[in-house]
């Protein structure tokens, strides 16, 4: 069934083997994909203001649902605009469900038919999330993209476990289109773990949903790496080919590569800025860790050939690692921005190549790329 938001489309421009680069078209603008959406869990892309995040490339952030559902509330989010206006992001957003965070809370919760039942971790105040509720926070929200609400199951759960979350996904993703704002587009949430079948099959049935797109969730929750990229590379290229695919909360370079060869065109992962917080810059040649002693006198950019305003700026490894041991905030906005703009040139790259058909040497260039190695 195809999808009726209006405002929103997406269209494929060029295909390489089973990557494929296109436009995804929303109300706050066009992004080009494959696209790398940086994570702004708060409402902010920590320690970034919006415009220095758009010059690393990014046309799509994403906004946490549950953390901004506890504070400060949709309804005064929604007073100054949605989350556009509150956050003073101009292009698009897209706002996960919380499914994620409950399986993460799992300790601190109970999952019914109807929904989540759990204390918040803040101050423990009683929540529920039925996929009805989870619709009108992203509702209030505002971002041009909802996701529906969705059952995660661990990495190494059993396959009936694997097969009963996501019967109840699908359940809940009729509650979710039923209950949806309008205006507002809705991705639905492929499960079944490492099972390619359960995969498969579940890609079919909510195929058969007016989802305006299609996402894989369920992956990087503990199983081995390999598995899950032998399942992206089975599963992505057979999930509907009219609709925009999204690989959630993955990953490394790595991962952003292989999932991009088998026809992945969206991902998001707090690991570009996460690890900048943690002192590691991320290169196409592996990463550098700031805080180690070698660095101490090493006059070099992180890397010579990099556009963001750390290396174009001339901030040495030295400097860094200088603030980095010092625990001056600097250093976290400025590794932050070059981490962003690897991944944002990494996108770039994937795009360029899939409409010029070399696909190998895309491939190629990114072989060594991220936190797998470190680099000299």
């Amino acid at each position: 069934m195809r999808p009726q938001t209006p405002g929103y489309s997406f269209r494929v421009t060029s295909v390489c083997g089973h990557a494929r680069a296109g436009v995804l078209t929303t109300p706050h603008g066009d992004v080009p994909t494959p696209t790398f959406m940086p994570v702004g869990t708060q409402g902010s892309v920590k320690t970034l203001t919006p415009t220095e995040v758009a010059d690393t490339g990014a046309r799509v952030v994403l906004g946490n649902t549950y953390h901004l559902w506890l504070r400060p509330g949709p309804e005064l989010v929604a007073a100054h605009g949605g989350l556009h206006g509150f956050a003073g992001w101009p292009h698009s957003m897209l706002t996960d469900s919380g499914g994620f965070q409950a399986f993460s809370l799992s300790e601190r919760q109970k999952t019914t038919e109807e929904g989540f039942a759990f204390s918040s971790h803040l101050d423990g105040k009683k929540m529920f999330l039925s996929p009805e509720e989870a619709m009108r926070v992203q509702g209030l929200l505002g971002a041009d993209i909802a996701m529906q609400l969705d059952i995660c199951p661990p990495g190494q759960a059993p396959r009936d476990e694997v097969g009963a979350a996501l019967e109840r996904t699908t359940r809940w993703a009729r509650r979710c289109l039923a209950s949806k704002r309008a205006d507002q587009a809705v991705f639905g949430i492929i499960q079944g773990g490492t099972h390619e079948d359960l995969r498969l099959s579940h890609a079919a049935e909510l195929g058969e949903l007016p989802f305006d797109g299609l996402a894989l969730g369920g992956f990087s929750v503990g199983e081995p790496i390999d598995d899950m990229h032998r399942t992206v590379a089975a599963v992505a290229h057979r999930v509907d080919p009219e609709r925009p695919r999204y690989l959630m909360g993955v990953g490394t370079p790595r991962d952003l590569v292989a999932s991009i060869v088998a026809g992945v065109d969206m991902f998001d992962c707090v690991l570009p800025t996460r690890n900048a917080r943690n002192g590691q810059a991320l290169t196409r040649f592996g990463r550098v860790v700031l805080k180690q002693a070698r660095y101490r006198e090493d006059l070099r950019p992180i890397d010579e050939s990099c556009p963001c305003p750390c290396c174009r700026g001339g901030f040495s490894r030295a400097y860094l690692r200088h603030l980095y041991i010092a625990k001056e905030l600097l250093v976290l906005r400025l590794v932050s921005a070059h981490n962003l703009t690897l991944y944002g040139q990494l996108v770039a790259d994937a795009r360029a190549s899939i409409a010029a058909g070399d696909l190998s040497g895309f491939t190629a260039r990114w072989a060594a790329a991220g936190t797998d190695r470190e680099h000299a």
